[in-house]
């Protein structure tokens, strides 16, 4: 398979990726340079122009074209996010992400964008429009890499942009197939992969022909990319690390709500920015909410992501098992209670860290204060709502919270409290293509998705007159 037929020769060097569950070579992956990085945007910024002037009509043709390619080499695409990721075939895993990659190319093209008439009182007359910005950098993770991926090319596309990738190091392959996929609907040079270490990144970041970035991943590159970005006052799109809280009220019924709680927490192994990681439960709720909780984990088969019987897989680097072992071991030394898991097998091979659940926990604890990003939540107990939410907005991120109640009146009023971007109930980090998604705090600013997200790909412009 040719991943990228602009800047991949037989003379770029590549570098073996291994398989998280196994260790097992999946493929080779171009090591692309600063060089690489040039041509692609002397490539696409020619490319750019003639794509803009299709109009929104004939480039959501092409985007639902895409979507089609996509979902012909459905089986394949997720096959290798598995063996490159770890996420498991079934569940809310590789079949699902691939699934979501189709979807959201199809809401992009379909969603109408008019020019807005502000004033027309016979006096003054002035419409709102959205031109293209130009170039797009796109820079994305390794937990949802192609799904991550096109909620950011596909707004770009959409809104007359070329865009120039640039994967995680972690999980090349899959971003490089799902473009070479969706290439096939789109014009030639106009979407262009760059696979590079961080020197490629930090080059797109501060690059001038470069006029917009869009990025996902931790808060502390977040901030590297907007300093970087300073000098030519680039647009920004950031989607940055997440502490999500979730608040279960004194009224809600364990049993109902436990697999909801379990999904918005161990989605994609809990390596999910917008996952619930920090659970706050009514003291009279506190012991159902562990039980149930602990009997959905015990349920929940752990392994080899291409077994069709798995929904949880390994944690996707050595990195960031090495933070959940370090965060669940503070969490036992200081007293914490394990209701299951935390006990990993250091002689099995690869990077399965076990389903764990940490009661009787303080809420100044790392495994709470500090993001951990798989497999492991903690749950705080709490005696007042006042001092749950409290809690909740303790920290200095904010990207995605719940609140869990059988009264959805008192549930949106505590909601409406909790300082973060989204705030779910009775339900954890259920994205949704036509809904506004985007972080407040140190989570980081812009919006994603529907409306507002092709608006962040466009510059305003107003016609006044």
């Amino acid at each position: 398979m040719n991943t990228n037929s602009l800047l991949t020769s037989t003379s770029t060097p590549t570098r073996t990726i291994l398989d998280p569950a196994t260790g097992e070579a999946v493929g080779e992956a171009p090591v692309h340079t600063v060089e690489d990085l040039e041509a692609a945007i002397t490539a696409v910024t020619e490319a750019q122009p003639a794509w803009a002037a299709l109009g929104h009509e004939a480039r959501s043709a092409a985007l639902m074209k895409a979507a089609d390619a996509v979902e012909a080499n459905a089986e394949e695409l997720a096959k290798l996010l598995s063996r490159e990721q770890g996420k498991p075939l079934n569940g809310p895993n590789a079949r699902f992400e691939v699934g979501a990659c189709a979807a959201w190319l199809r809401a992009a093209a379909a969603t109408p964008l008019e020019a807005e008439t502000v004033v027309d009182d016979g006096e003054t007359r002035a419409q709102l429009h959205y031109r293209p910005i130009g170039v797009v950098g796109a820079i994305g993770p390794w937990n949802w890499p192609m799904m991550i991926t096109v909620w950011q090319i596909a707004p770009a596309l959409r809104m007359g942009n070329a865009v120039v990738v640039k994967p995680s190091e972690y999980t090349p392959l899959s971003v490089l197939a799902l473009v070479e996929t969706i290439n096939t609907a789109l014009p030639e040079n106009l979407v262009s992969v760059v696979s590079g270490g961080r020197d490629v990144g930090e080059a797109l970041a501060s690059h001038p022909a470069i006029g917009k970035v869009m990025f996902t991943g931790s808060t502390a590159t977040g901030k590297a990319i907007i300093r970087s970005s300073a000098d030519t006052v680039k647009r920004l799109t950031l989607e940055l690390g997440g502490n999500d809280a979730g608040i279960v009220l004194p009224d809600s019924d364990p049993q109902a709500i436990a697999e909801g709680l379990f999904w918005g927490a161990f989605i994609n192994t809990g390596q999910t920015c917008a996952a619930l990681k920090r659970l706050y439960v009514h003291e009279s709720q506190y012991d159902a909410v562990c039980d149930a909780l602990t009997n959905v984990a015990q349920a929940m088969p752990m392994g080899n992501g291409l077994d069709e019987n798995n929904v949880l897989g390994p944690l996707q680097n050595q990195q960031q098992y090495d933070i959940v072992a370090r965060l669940v071991e503070d969490a036992k030394a200081s007293g914490a209670r394990v209701l299951i898991g935390g006990n990993p097998d250091a002689n099995a091979p690869g990077y399965f860290y076990p389903t764990t659940l940490i009661a009787d926990i303080d809420n100044d604890n790392p495994l709470v204060a500090e993001e951990q990003f798989g497999p492991a939540l903690p749950i705080i107990k709490y005696s007042t709502v006042d001092e749950a939410v409290a809690k909740a907005n303790a920290l200095d991120v904010g990207l995605g919270a719940s609140v869990w109640s059988s009264d959805l009146d008192a549930a949106r009023e505590v909601a409406s409290r909790i300082q973060a971007g989204t705030v779910w109930i009775n339900k954890h980090g259920a994205v949704d293509p036509r809904v506004p998604f985007g972080g407040a705090k140190q989570s980081g600013y812009g919006l994603e998705f529907g409306v507002e997200g092709l608006k962040a790909l466009g510059v305003p412009q107003v016609i006044n007159g």
